[in-house]
């Protein structure tokens, strides 16, 4: 521990033990972090102790503190009001802080004789017709792209001047959702009436629109021309089914904001659904770095969201409980100036609208990092079923295996993101004694990892970053042997074993005190069946290779003068007993400790018909 991070421990000891708020500076005296307490001296004391549990973000934080200052409060709520309040005055580095970018939105109709309807986020002047502005870009989009399908005009991006083109119809042609203008066989006059209805029915005009269509199907049918009738009812009906749809999303779903997190390694996204009379009518996500547990980022991301909001709805429901959920309603309350409910459904349709919300944050987290939603959703799930404080997105597993106690060895495997990350995958032999002990052959892997880690913990990689979650292959008895070196390290990193059944399937997840059952959760079942496939295989391919130069090494030694250590040198040397053979004595001699006198032994052993029995 360095010199400075002592003197701020020491400082951080002789806090109160009272409600406040602390605040972190720089060398420069700029505020990099501002955050509250319950009692101060037990908070602010664990930024300056072990790094061990702390994020990326918290450590780079810490490294950067040069002096703190703290507000004593009268409780809790005050120090919450209190540390709002200094966030949004002074914007800190570490802070969550969600960018108020809604900017507005347009509707841009473009084009001579065959416009396009796109949704844009500004206004140019560029000679093309906009409607709006709009508030919510969500809308926006999902209303131009209703428009496009129900009235078949082009989303492709092309200019046309009704000829036809050289280039075939794109996707969107064949299976029916564009009229085809690429195809020069769509009239001007039918093509500029469809782009006419579509933007009638963007600023709402839907009655007329509809009423329109229908005298217009009519019309065609009394004049045979049934092919363009069949195209208007389809359109009068893909109007009528949106509406349906828009009517009542959820029943029981009145005025509130839905928020949920989604986590990987170290980015968090945060989305926002919103919802007026059973209807969705605007969608929001966020991405912020990850600093504390998911109920901490939860609190501070919707005290941050209605910081840079004034309507706030009677209801706030929450994917989780957030951190101090009794003082973060009360301060949603006072701010609105009437009751706010901070929800949190556990069933029914509220629950299926946490759910949608929960997924959507999983899918933009997804895009965002690279992996797919379900990657990010099966994370969350063994986050959940496990009691962890943030989803494992780098898991470790070990495993032993030897025959009867000989040439025992161990694998460790590591998932980051859910999948194999093989080049942090490592191999021990076990060194500390000989014979068929699997609890004590974990314990000394395990130890050695450990020391290797508090040598290179500063460099955050390999042996020197720790896993979110730590998978032993085997059940309780594997996990009591390996929690005491645990425990000698000071280390909080989750700790259990996977069970197997007597055909050798994973069946459960063992933990101190019993197991939890996973086969119901069919992604985690999955997840952890690979994982425990993986480590099995990898430390069984390493003492397979072992017993091999083994039971090679043993064969060597048949050569007279010829011991353990000489024969593993050669081994070494050489690789395989072929390339022995077909040594020459001066090639012989290169293997460490083979001396020229050895090597012509060894030479004329196999030379000279020695080696046949």
């Amino acid at each position: 521990m360095s010199e400075k991070r002592l003197e701020l421990r020491k400082k951080a000891m002789s806090l109160p033990l009272l409600p406040g708020v602390y605040i972190m500076k720089n060398a420069e005296k700029e505020i990099i972090y501002i955050g509250k307490a319950k009692a101060l001296k037990n908070r602010v004391s664990q930024y300056f102790g072990s790094q061990n549990g702390h994020t990326v973000k918290v450590r780079k934080m810490v490294e950067n503190v040069d002096s703190f200052d703290y507000i004593v409060t009268d409780s809790e709520f005050e120090a919450l009001v209190l540390e709002c309040s200094l966030i949004k005055q002074h914007m800190p580095k570490y802070n969550i802080l969600l960018k108020d970018d809604k900017g507005y939105s347009y509707i841009r109709v473009a084009g001579d004789r065959y416009k396009t309807v796109t949704a844009v986020l500004q206004k140019n002047d560029d000679g093309a017709e906009y409607i709006g502005p709009y508030t919510s870009s969500f809308v926006v989009k999902q209303s131009v792209d209703a428009a496009n399908k129900i009235f078949m005009l082009p989303q492709c991006g092309r200019v046309f001047d009704g000829k036809r083109s050289n280039a075939r119809p794109c996707l969107n042609y064949y299976i029916g959702q564009c009229c085809g203008v690429c195809t020069g066989k769509v009239p001007q006059c039918e093509y500029s009436e469809a782009v006419s209805q579509a933007i009638r029915f963007l600023k709402g005009d839907t009655k007329e629109v509809l009423k329109q269509l229908e005298t217009e199907m009519y019309a065609a049918a009394e004049h045979t021309d049934f092919e363009r009738a069949a195209k208007l009812r389809d359109r009068i009906r893909s109007i009528e089914k949106m509406q349906d749809k828009q009517k009542v999303v959820f029943k029981s779903v009145e005025e509130q904001d839905v928020f949920s997190l989604a986590e990987s390694e170290n980015t968090v996204c945060l989305a926002v659904l919103r919802f007026a009379d059973g209807r969705l009518f605007d969608s929001e996500h966020f991405f912020f770095e990850k600093n504390d547990t998911p109920e901490a980022m939860l609190a501070q991301a919707v005290l941050s969201y209605y910081a840079m909001r004034e309507n706030i709805p009677k209801r706030v429901t929450v994917d989780g409980a957030p951190e101090d959920a009794e003082n973060v309603e009360r301060w949603l309350t006072e701010k609105k100036g009437k009751k706010v409910v901070l929800f949190c459904p556990k069933r029914g349709e509220q629950l299926e609208v946490v759910r949608m919300c929960r997924e959507n944050a999983q899918e933009k987290l997804a895009l965002k990092v690279g992996l797919s939603g379900k990657t990010v959703a099966v994370l969350e799930e063994l986050r959940d079923l496990l009691g962890l404080s943030k989803t494992p997105s780098y898991i470790e597993s070990y495993d032993i295996s030897h025959t009867a106690g000989q040439d025992s060895v161990a694998g460790m495997v590591v998932f980051k993101d859910g999948k194999p990350y093989k080049s942090a995958y490592k191999r021990f032999t076990i060194k500390s004694f000989e014979g068929n002990d699997d609890y004590r052959s974990m314990a000394e892997v395990l130890t050695r990892r450990f020391t290797e880690y508090n040598a290179q913990k500063e460099t955050g990689e390999g042996f020197g970053k720790l896993p979110d979650l730590i998978l032993l292959d085997g059940g309780v008895g594997q996990v009591n042997a390996v929690q005491p070196v645990l425990d000698a390290f000071d280390l909080q990193v989750p700790l259990f074993g996977m069970v197997k059944d007597n055909r050798h399937r994973t069946r459960a997840i063992a933990q101190n005190g019993g197991e939890i059952e996973i086969r119901s959760q069919r992604r985690v079942f999955t997840l952890i069946s690979e994982i425990q496939e993986e480590v099995h295989r990898f430390s069984v391919a390493y003492h397979r290779s072992k017993h091999a130069k083994r039971n090679l090494a043993l064969s060597l030694t048949k050569i007279p003068s010829i011991g353990e250590k000489t024969a593993k040198a050669l081994l070494k040397q050489f690789k395989t007993v072929s390339k022995i053979k077909a040594a020459s004595v001066d090639e012989l001699c290169q293997a460490e400790g083979v001396g020229h006198k050895t090597a012509q032994i060894i030479y004329a052993y196999y030379h000279n018909g020695d080696d046949k029995e």
